[in-house]
């Protein structure tokens, strides 16, 4: 949320949790945004009604609907009124050709969109096995999986929008980017 927050969400924004998940992130956006604002995807729409029905005080802010199983980053379904999406903690268990899936998916079926949060571990081009700074261990080739940052601005950069990396500590050396259209820097 402080992430968000500090991108400027408001209630009235539409928000797409990308990998939600059991609604870790959800049970705070939910109450927080307009009722039927929160979409939240992932490959298992039984992890995600679980989440809705055990971890948010009211279930019915959040129309189940709004919940849609999604594991090749396509959006089926989701309504083109998005402002803000993320996926904190998505492409870190995941090849880097999802992310440039997700991106290339984002920009076009989204035109609403200020801001795509997302995190990755970061290493050199071509490095081998990584020690982040709390002691993880990420690869190239299997999970936890880490890129340069080259290749995430690179990525950003070839679905036309503008890459900028948060200067933020998060979880297991995470790094945070944002990938904005050109008239929101």
């Amino acid at each position: 949320m402080a992430a968000l927050a500090a991108e400027g969400m408001t209630p009235q924004d539409h928000l797409l949790d990308i990998g939600c998940g059991a609604l870790r992130l959800g049970h705070l956006a939910v109450p927080f945004l307009q009722p039927g604002h929160y979409w939240g995807t992932d490959a298992s729409l039984d992890l995600m009604r679980h989440g809705r029905a055990v971890e948010l005080a009211d279930p019915d802010r959040l129309p189940l609907g709004n919940l849609v199983e999604d594991a090749d980053f396509a959006f089926p379904g989701l309504p083109d009124t998005i402002t803000l999406a993320i996926a904190f903690g998505v492409f870190t268990h995941l090849p880097a050709l999802a992310l440039v899936t997700a991106l290339s998916n984002v920009r076009p079926r989204f035109p609403h969109l200020r801001r795509f949060l997302f995190t990755v571990f970061l290493a050199p081009d071509d490095a081998a096995a990584t020690r982040q700074p709390d002691g993880v261990v990420t690869h190239p080739d299997r999970p936890p999986y880490h890129v340069s940052a080259e290749f995430v601005a690179s990525a950003i950069h070839d679905v036309g929008l503008i890459p900028a990396q948060k200067p933020v500590q998060l979880p297991r050396g995470q790094v945070l980017w944002t990938a904005s259209p050109p008239q929101m820097p």
